[in-house]
């Protein structure tokens, strides 16, 4: 990763309203930090930042940071954390820190594909993006800006994991290499076709329980179905006595 100039000045204002005052002037708070000396408040040109942020093709940058007054000339240092505003997305504060060129870093990086899988293209697949960026570790000037998979000869079904990509020079990815990357599924309308043809159907339930309610009515009855039809068979044989007494 080729680092990029910054100018940077010495911040004392750290509390809420010197903080928000700062912002309305067009600078940014930052804070760096680092093994090679004790962390320092610092800002920056908001204008000058964005610019870096909009030529750059992700937040991992890497700078040469050049601090106002400082005993070093310059300081390499990457972004380690911007703050975004909620809903303006403008920038709130960031975090820079230092390393040195010998040291090895581990950064995030974003991954994104390149081609038309032709499991999508000429099966009607669906490409699913499981990860958008990627651990890595390397020295400064190795780290990629993102890395960049070919997914071209994807089928459907088919997937590349972590262990399936192949890292730039000087670079190592980390992580469980198993891990799925990007994949290829079969089309949604497929999926429920399959998932409908495993279901029982309405109209097999329906034929299973007209042949309960069939054999039912052969069964023999039930204890207490037994009962009230042997007091109704009683009531009927006393109701013709009765009235044989009530004509005498």
């Amino acid at each position: 990763m080729k680092s990029v100039a910054l100018k940077a000045y010495p911040r004392s204002q750290v509390q809420r309203a010197e903080v928000k005052k700062l912002r309305a002037a067009g600078r940014v708070p930052a804070t760096i930090y680092g093994r090679q000396a004790a962390p320092q408040n610092l800002e920056v040109n908001s204008k000058e930042f964005a610019d870096l942020l909009n030529h750059a093709v992700s937040e991992n940058l890497l700078v040469d940071l050049s601090v106002e007054n400082d005993a070093r000339s310059k300081r390499l240092a990457l972004v380690q954390e911007i703050q975004h505003h909620p809903l303006d997305g403008k920038v709130l504060h960031v975090d820079f820190h230092e390393v040195a060129e010998t040291e090895r870093v581990t950064v995030q990086v974003p991954v994104e594909t390149s081609g038309e899988p032709v499991g999508v293209k000429t099966g009607g697949g669906v490409l699913e993006h499981v990860l958008f960026k990627l651990k890595v570790r390397s020295l400064p000037k190795d780290l990629p800006e993102q890395i960049i998979i070919d997914v071209t000869s994807l089928e459907i079904g088919k997937a590349i994991h972590l262990g399936d990509i192949v890292p730039p020079a000087g670079v190592e990815i980390l992580g469980d290499k198993h891990i799925t990357v990007v994949a290829v599924s079969a089309p949604r309308a497929e999926e429920e076709v399959v998932a409908a043809e495993a279901a029982p159907a309405a109209g097999d339930v329906e034929m299973t329980k007209e042949k309960k309610e069939e054999g039912a009515e052969g069964a023999a009855p039930a204890k207490g179905d037994a009962k009230a039809a042997a007091a109704g068979d009683k009531k009927a044989e006393a109701k013709p006595e009765a009235k044989a007494e009530k004509k005498k």
